[in-house]
């Protein structure tokens, strides 16, 4: 679902309620297309997320932990430069659209009182952040319109800002009972739910339909044979809806797929679903927005960061592939060496019977029962030497199968680390856990070094801490490195140790403190290893097999990679990876 005008009038209500009389603390932009403003008030703080990405544009209060980039961009730099320190003095809304105005006191570079608006438009690919001054200028916006790009509204530095155009729509929070049936008939569509979708202002189709329900059981119903006591439960229905948003007293709630996948959101009880999915309340509309785009945002947030990082694996793994794959072929070819120090044999056993210029000589194979095999010979070398020469193919071949497997063993090796990091990649949710992979990269050489300017960014990270339901720490590695810290280091002999079986993922340690592994809940090893399926490439799997074992059993070979180790004799337990209960159990990232 959209974020629409209806729900977005519950995030108006939300912000003045909360933040309205703060100030601008600080400001960064944690990606291309996102603001974060921290607002400050006695006794009162709280993160203010703008974004205008288009699969996910949206206004909200966030308690997720959204790093500062090392390098803020110009438009941060310049909403630094207007707002910073500033008082939020009005929050509106353009109707009921999708348009959102803060408005903030402050001064101006000659110390004089002004008023800033920031313009939050969220209208898919169109959304826009717009800075916009006193006189109605535009100042900057994160992503600027010229007259190439639209001819209708231009967004640059300078331009009079104009807002969106009008759609001409009825809007509920201002409109009186009798309207409302007149906009329906008059609407386009024959279907209720269509022509309430033409009618209102900020109505969103999920919406629609669910009022269209409330009134019959249905999510189709002709408006042209809507009874008079239908047409009284809708009216009674909108009186609801709109009272509902005016004093921000709402069901906020998402409906969420067997496998935990958000699906859709909404500020109503969402019934035309029927039991199909599974329901998760939420106190407030930014908690609900928070729960359903942090996981998705994220992961797109990092994906646009290590870009370059998981296409410089790719290309290293594809490599090591294809010089895996003939390699095999060659030592193949290797399998055939007996063959030569047999023909080797038989020539030297029947020596008289060849003469130099012959191509061949038949013999019998007293390896295979006598039979009669044909050897072929190069004409212009003497017998001995053609036997020479079997004898040498075979020594060639014995040696090289020998360095071949050393080879396809050391290269497949690089392939699972390689496989490690690319998982470790696609997980990392902040800027200093990718500057970490990129520095341990650079030290194996898949990268240039980081120069000492480089370097002083690279923070390392504390283990992930997770509580068991029984009270027992549990801590998971964020990459390859810190995995080894925490495997071989920090782990003490009789902490159990933790990892997926046949897939790439942290290393987990479940510190017990002494108490021997048959005496831990079953529970809090479950849960454990379901950590350890979870910060896996297996995190989407039905069932994953995690192995686990104390981790005075757990060593790293001489010269192995970071995060390799070995083990023996370990269990086996299949999971299934929750992603509710895992985040529930999570102390800090």
């Amino acid at each position: 679902m959209a974020l629409d005008g209806a729900f977005l009038c519950t995030i108006r209500k939300e912000i003045e309620d909360r933040a309205l009389g703060s100030r601008i603390d600080r400001i960064y932009q944690p990606s291309r297309e996102e603001i974060c403003l921290l607002l400050r008030s006695k006794g009162w703080s709280g993160k203010l997320l703008l974004s205008a990405a288009a699969d996910s544009p949206r206004i909200h209060f966030t308690t997720q932990e959204i790093e500062n980039p090392k390098s803020p961009p110009m438009f941060c730099m310049l909403l630094r430069k207007h707002l910073s320190g500033a008082k939020l003095t009005a929050v509106r809304q353009l109707g009921m659209d999708r348009v959102i105005y803060l408005d903030f006191d402050t001064r101006n570079e000659f110390g004089d009182p002004v008023t800033v608006t920031v313009a939050i438009e969220i209208m898919s690919r169109y959304s826009n952040i717009i800075i916009i001054d006193g006189d109605g200028k535009v100042l900057d916006s994160i992503k600027r319109v010229d007259p190439e790009m639209s001819r209708v509204r231009t967004v640059l530095p300078g331009v009079s800002y104009q807002a969106p155009p009008a759609q001409g729509k009825l809007n509920l929070l201002t409109a009186v009972p009798e309207q409302t049936k007149g906009a329906v008939l008059a609407a386009k569509g024959v279907d209720l739910s269509k022509a309430m979708l033409a009618a209102f202002e900020g109505f969103s189709p999920t919406l629609a339909r669910e009022l269209t329900f409330d009134i019959c059981g249905n999510t189709e119903l002709n408006k042209l044979e809507m009874t008079d006591e239908q047409w009284a439960l809708l009216d009674s229905r909108l009186y609801a809806l709109k009272s509902g948003l005016e004093t921000g007293e709402n069901d906020y709630c998402i409906l969420c797929e067997e496998s935990g996948r958000p699906k859709e959101f909404s500020f109503v009880q969402l019934g035309q679903y029927g039991s199909l999915y599974t329901v998760r309340s939420f106190e407030s509309p930014s908690a609900l927005l928070d729960a359903f785009y942090s996981e998705r945002v994220r992961m797109e947030r990092m994906k646009q960061r290590s870009i370059d990082l998981l296409k410089l694996l790719n290309t290293h793994s594809d490599r090591l592939t294809r010089k895996i794959a003939l390699q095999k072929e060659e030592l193949a070819q290797c399998a055939e060496r007996d063959a030569l120090k047999e023909k080797g044999d038989l020539l030297s056993s029947y020596i008289y019977l060849v003469k130099k210029g012959d191509k061949e000589v038949t013999v019998q194979d007293f390896y295979h029962d006598n039979t009669n095999l044909t050897i072929s010979l190069d004409p212009a070398l003497t017998p001995v030497q053609n036997v020479q020469k079997y004898y040498k193919e075979y020594r060639k071949a014995a040696t090289a199968e020998k360095l071949l497997i050393g080879f396809i063993d050391e290269a497949e090796k690089e392939l699972t680390y390689l496989d490690s990091v690319y998982d470790a990649v696609s997980r990392t949710s902040g800027e200093s856990e990718l500057l970490e992979i990129r520095q341990e990269l650079s030290e194996q050489g898949y990268l240039k070094r980081y120069s000492a300017k480089n370097s002083k960014f690279v923070k390392a990270q504390p283990p992930l801490r997770y509580r068991s339901s029984d009270g027992y720490l549990i801590l998971c590695g964020r990459n390859n490195k810190q995995n080894d810290k925490l495997t071989l280091k920090e782990a003490r002999p009789d902490d159990i140790w933790f990892h997926t079986k046949d897939f790439p993922g942290s290393h987990v340690i479940l510190v017990t403190d002494g108490t021997p592994l048959d005496d831990i809940p079953i529970r809090t090893v479950e849960e454990a290893a379901m950590i350890a399926a979870y910060n896996s490439r297996a995190r989407s799997a039905a069932l994953v097999p995690v192995q686990y074992i104390q981790a005075r059993q757990v060593r790293k070979p001489g010269g192995a990679k970071p995060g390799m180790v070995i083990f023996d004799h370990y269990f086996v337990l299949y999971i299934t990876p929750d992603e509710e209960k895992v985040n529930g159990m999570l102390e800090s990232r």
